[in-house]
């Protein structure tokens, strides 16, 4: 027999209930939304430093991998 999920789909954390755009007066519109784009805007900018810290790290190791290879090809072109 097939298992049904036990839970209900969830919103995201991050977001709130909205209201009703007639129940909203402009002003608090502009608010939430400046709110809304201050978050991602601060979720983009840690984002791209996420990438940034992967690439150097990516970076590094391939570095490492250069370096290991060429030792082992040194070490078998001393054995010939």
């Amino acid at each position: 027999m097939v298992q049904r999920a036990k839970e209900k789909a969830r919103r995201p954390a991050g977001r709130l209930k909205e209201q009703p755009a007639a129940a909203q007066t402009p002003e608090a519109r502009v608010k939430a939304l400046e709110q809304e784009r201050d978050a991602l805007k601060a979720d983009l900018d840690a984002a791209r430093q996420r990438i940034a810290a992967l690439e150097e790290s990516r970076s590094a190791v391939a570095n490492r991998i250069d370096w290991v290879i060429e030792s082992l090809s040194g070490v078998v072109d001393r054995e010939d």
